[in-house]
């Protein structure tokens, strides 16, 4: 699957739990919006995918790229109820970096 680069290396850093490297897919202002909540900056989305990280131990395989919208279908595997379940990653990309991102079912 051709994924863009800053796709390739969210997926990446999601699977190796590294916070750290996952926020710097994002811009400086960029906005999450994933279960009911939104984050904003690339603060409180490392916030955001650490607890996720410990909480849920999750990791995303790609299922599908629609590279016209920019979204990503990925099987995602962890420890919750649903694991594993097919969720969408609708990014919107600016100078290769995540200005934005909604998850969804």
């Amino acid at each position: 699957m051709n994924l863009p680069s800053v796709i390739k290396e969210f997926v990446k850093t999601k699977n190796s739990f590294d916070s750290f490297a996952f926020a710097e897919c994002f811009s400086e202002t960029a906005v999450v919006f994933d279960e009911g909540k939104t984050h904003t900056g690339k603060k409180e989305i490392e916030q955001w995918i650490d607890n996720s990280n410990k909480q849920h131990q999750d990791t995303l395989e790609p299922i599908d790229y629609d590279k016209k919208e920019d979204i990503l279908s990925a099987k995602v595997t962890g420890t919750f109820p649903q694991s594993p379940i097919v969720l969408k990653f609708h990014f919107i990309i600016t100078d290769g970096k995540i200005r934005n991102l909604k998850v969804t079912e």
